[in-house]
């Protein structure tokens, strides 16, 4: 009997332990889900504040590199600009080239009036006088677009504007010029055709005792 009195007091500390630890369950509140969501996200900010702090400070360009873009943006867009205007010139040219041609055929046309004129009158004496008058019209018109004859008869020998085909002996000083064979014009001071010409040469001295 006493040890059975003494097995059920040593056993009674370890059921009020028991109860005790079942009564604080009992007594503490069950976690909601709303409460357990709201862990997780506190949990997750907590870590990115972390992973923040861990990150390396971004390092601030340097000045150097600042000014080589810059001027690499300004040579990129000097480089459009060149090519726009390029461009807006070609076509300013083609335009000019075009209307310019326009206006010069328009000056033709009262030549061709006077050649159809003339033509119908070709067996009468009316013929010649338009054929004079034709080429002067057609002269006048060339004349105005800036197209001048060069002068040759009796000048001396010019390179940039003469072109020598015969020689001929003359009391002339050498490398007159004694005829014209074909007009040389010049068009907006630039030579278009060379004059060709005949020049004086000097007399070939007869040697003493010939015939």
């Amino acid at each position: 009997m006493d040890l059975k009195k003494e097995e059920s007091k040593e056993a009674k500390p370890e059921e009020s332990i028991k109860q005790k630890q079942e009564q604080v369950k009992q007594e503490k509140p069950e976690a909601t889900p709303a409460a357990s969501k709201e862990k997780t996200k506190v949990a997750g900010k907590e870590k990115q504040k972390i992973e923040v702090t861990k990150e390396e400070p971004k390092q601030k360009p340097d000045k150097k590199d600042l000014k080589i873009q810059e001027l690499t943006n300004i040579v990129k867009k000097v480089q459009a600009d060149f090519e726009n205007y390029k461009k807006q010139q070609e076509k300013e040219k083609a335009e000019f080239c075009k209307y310019a041609s326009q206006e010069l055929v328009k000056k033709l046309l009262p030549l061709l009036d006077s050649f159809q004129l003339a033509l119908k009158n070709k067996d009468s004496n009316e013929f010649k006088k338009g054929v004079e008058l034709i080429y002067s019209q057609f002269w006048q018109i060339l004349e105005s677009e800036g197209l001048k004859t060069i002068e040759a008869l009796g000048k001396e020998l010019d390179p940039f504007c003469h072109e020598a085909l015969l020689q001929e002996e003359s009391d002339k000083p050498e490398n007159t010029v004694l005829q014209e064979l074909q007009k040389g014009y010049v068009f907006k001071d630039a030579v278009l055709r060379p004059a060709k010409v005949k020049i004086a040469k000097k007399p070939e001295k007869k040697e003493a005792g010939k015939k």
